[in-house]
């Protein structure tokens, strides 16, 4: 008979999934053995082999939860009926608000993606292209010339990079709050891409033979 899961499974799962990210960002993946996660979550080793078969499906999982639990915060806050720009706002607030107390699964995200396989890569870079294309929408609409233009990409990818390092720096007992960084960072987009312009990004051409 097949071994029945304890109503508090998912409970513990999540605390295993929480106790290895601070292990990896703290230690590095490879330093962090499944001995040291068993023992930093208190748990037997076995036990911890009952959650999970190996290290590599450990560490996608602490990045699969993070970054869907990002994207399920910034499709919440995402917001048509607001103008552009306090649109944009909303989603940087909520992304932010969603990086509160998660310093160290976002260490993972960001240094641990490349040590996957292939295909568990691709699963996860597929959730971050959502997030992107989310607010790749919302930067054009504050910068509705640059739709369809070669700068779109690289403007939406600087606004990640601005989010995306804020903790780094950011105090949370610090002069400046959360939603004081997402005002500062949406004004900086919507000023910054007030004069930009470039030109449409050519459509591929589809040939008889394709």
């Amino acid at each position: 008979m097949a071994r029945t899961r304890a109503t508090d499974y998912d409970d513990k799962r999540r605390a295993i999934l929480d106790r290895s990210a601070e292990l990896f960002a703290e230690h590095g993946y490879d330093r962090a053995s499944m001995s040291k996660i068993a023992e930093a979550c208190g748990v037997s080793k076995a036990n911890l082999y009952h959650y999970y078969n190996d290290k590599e499906e450990l560490l996608f999982d602490v990045i699969r939860f993070h970054l869907e639990e990002l994207l399920e915060v910034v499709e919440a806050a995402d917001n048509s009926d607001l103008s552009p720009a306090d649109r944009l706002k909303e989603l940087i607030a909520a992304l932010l608000e969603a990086y509160r107390d998660a310093d160290a699964q976002h260490n993972v995200q960001i240094n641990g993606m490349r040590l996957l396989s292939t295909d568990r890569q691709g699963e996860l870079k597929a959730v971050e292209r959502e997030l992107v294309k989310i607010f790749s929408d919302a930067v054009a609409g504050v910068a509705p010339q640059l739709k369809e233009t070669k700068l779109l990409k690289p403007v939406t990818m600087s606004l990640f990079g601005m989010i995306n390092w804020h903790y780094l720096w950011f105090k949370s007992t610090g002069e400046v709050t959360r939603a004081d960084y997402a005002e500062l960072v949406s004004q900086l987009i919507v000023d910054g891409t007030r004069n930009l312009h470039a030109e449409p990004v050519p459509s591929r051409r589809v040939s008889a033979a394709e």
